[in-house]
């Protein structure tokens, strides 16, 4: 994939920040990076069952593995986002694929526990190195449609998730545990890409520079904004641990209820997968042109209904209730990440990385609580219990305006 180095012209130091062009190729090749990162991700929780099978793993481990992956990902990702806003190193694109290469070999060749979850944090650490400055440069390049930058990117990372599902499948659950190095590929292909987008990067650090000093518009009180801040990070919470529960436990909920094979099992992950990557691309400039307020709100508390109905519906009904759940729920995260950095504006890395943080790290708190709670009570308590959690979205009513007067 080439990616031109040119400079797109010169921008006036006095320019305002809008007056950046919209750069799609860069964009699309941020999103691309995306999705092979998150395509390498989503590896792992497609082979719970058989790494379960293979060492007798309890639901507990199983959620431990997705603990130790989220921590990695979400504890180092506001610490670097907060650095790369006032020192941005266009190289940590690429150095963070190479971590995620070195997890994924790992994993093809563990044989203990340990080991895996050492594997699991290594894939981790490549996470949180990529999404603050991979979100930085797609807003860079947004031209000021931001909503539309932030889904396109978020989108890749959706599709990425959806498809390891289906690829895994395909390739590891029918030939074995060392087939999971062939998912090397993908990130010797992502270092590529991402090498020449740091370049882009890197020359385009004048951009960075110019909309780092962008100042706040919405005139809030630094009380205001803080208080919406805690209430997106609510949001955040009621929305990831609820996806974590498809993530991790979605194959165990239908092959324990439904009695249906592990392979067949992966494909409704996929449509589900596939329904988030779709509500993740229309989100955004949904949240451009209408506010994302209103996204949030009808996001997050929107899809309750249906949440709520999920654990008493037959196969076919699970597998419709799952793709609309998918869908409406995903629409809120471009809404989130764009109306936070609106609302602290300058600090584009370090509230991408606050958020992509919480999002996994809930996301891993909540794999790990869930599968306790699976051994204990059940997987299908879980399914019933999580219903409830998207009714944190009246929470919504108290995010405040953040267009100009």
């Amino acid at each position: 994939m080439a990616i031109s180095n040119a400079q797109t012209g010169p921008v006036p130091a006095s320019a305002p920040p809008q007056s950046s062009p919209l750069v799609m190729r860069i964009i699309g090749a941020v999103a691309l990076a995306h999705l092979i990162n998150d395509l390498i991700q989503s590896v792992l929780p497609s082979i719970y069952p058989m790494l379960k099978a293979n060492y007798g793993l309890t639901f507990t481990q199983v959620g431990l593995i997705t603990l130790t992956f989220q921590l990695t990902a979400s504890l180092l990702q506001p610490w670097v986002g907060y650095y790369t806003d006032r020192h941005p190193k266009p190289w940590l694109l690429p150095a963070g694929t190479v971590c995620t290469l070195i997890g994924i070999l790992m994993m093809s060749q563990v044989g203990s526990f340990p080991l895996i979850l050492l594997a699991a944090g290594l894939i981790g650490i490549g996470s949180s190195t990529f999404h603050p400055e991979a979100s930085r440069v797609a807003r860079l390049a947004s031209g000021g449609r931001y909503g539309l930058a932030q889904s396109t990117f978020q989108v890749g990372g959706n599709a990425g998730s959806a498809f390891g599902p289906l690829l895994a499948a395909a390739i590891i659950i029918p030939y074995g545990q060392g087939h999971v190095a062939w998912f090397g590929l993908f990130a010797v292909f992502a270092l590529f890409v991402l090498y020449r987008i740091s370049r882009w990067y890197a020359n385009h650090l004048n951009l960075f520079k110019l909309k780092q000093g962008q100042a706040a518009t919405h005139g809030l009180s630094k009380r205001r904004v803080i208080s919406a801040l805690v209430v997106l990070g609510l949001l955040v919470f009621s929305k990831y641990f609820y996806m974590a529960s498809f993530t991790s436990y979605f194959t165990f909920y239908l092959i324990e209820k439904f009695d249906l094979s592990v392979a067949s099992s992966q494909l409704h992950l996929f449509l589900f997968l596939g329904a988030v990557a779709a509500g993740t691309f229309f989100g955004g400039p949904i949240g451009d042109k209408i506010g994302r307020k209103a996204v949030i709100w009808f996001s997050i508390l929107g899809v309750a209904p249906f949440t709520l109905i999920l654990p008493h519906v037959d196969l076919f009904w699970t597998s419709i209730l799952s793709v609309v759940i998918g869908f409406i729920l995903a629409s809120a995260f471009s809404a989130i990440v764009v109306y936070a950095q609106e609302l602290v504006p300058g600090n584009v890395g370090m509230i991408a990385g606050v958020f992509f943080g919480l999002m996994f790290g809930f996301g891993g708190i909540g794999a790990a609580l869930l599968g306790h709670l699976a051994d204990v009570h059940g997987i299908e308590y879980v399914y019933f219990l999580c219903s409830f959690l998207p009714l944190f979205g009246v929470l919504a009513v108290f995010l405040p305006r953040t267009r100009k007067a």
